[in-house]
């Protein structure tokens, strides 16, 4: 004849494979999408240096088409100054976005410690870019960030 557990028991066992389960949860689970997450994070990386790139080469052209639209602007010169300022955080953005997805990515792939913090960085930045890096980001934001908490009237 074989055991057959009470249903007390049964819900002590429950209670350690669910407890097991968040605390896998709350630590960011990395291990199935390490590789993943790398080459994802290497492509955009380079996607954004190269955007970066152009950003920089074509500012002429973007300062006179916007300069363009500002001839019956009474106060041409401060819009003008303010869209130079914008202009250099989004090519600093793009630049600090493509090196910290890339450093991120490739620290990912050799399984480095600092990788979870560079791609987690990366991703907090990278998540104003629609479409590829708001994609990525929440991804690498849910896949790495820890979850603490679920439904709120779960545990009444």
């Amino acid at each position: 004849m074989r055991y057959k557990p009470s249903g007390r028991e049964l819900g002590r066992e429950d209670n350690r494979v669910s407890e097991m389960a968040s605390d896998e949860s709350a630590t960011g689970n990395l291990s199935g999408h390490r590789q993943t997450l790398g080459v994802c994070w290497i492509v955009y990386g380079v996607f954004r240096l190269i955007m970066g790139v152009c950003l920089f080469l074509y500012s002429g052209t973007a300062t006179v088409m916007f300069g363009a639209l500002l001839g019956r602007v009474p106060d041409a010169f401060s819009l003008m100054a303010d869209f130079h300022v914008f202009y250099v955080v989004m090519v600093v953005l793009s630049f600090a976005c493509g090196l910290l997805g890339l450093f991120g990515g490739l620290a990912l792939l050799a399984d480095q410690g600092l990788a979870r913090k560079l791609v987690l960085v990366a991703a907090m930045l990278s998540v104003s870019d629609l479409p590829f890096g708001t994609t990525l980001g929440i991804f690498t934001l849910v896949a790495l960030l820890p979850f603490r908490g679920g439904i709120a009237g779960a545990r009444a």
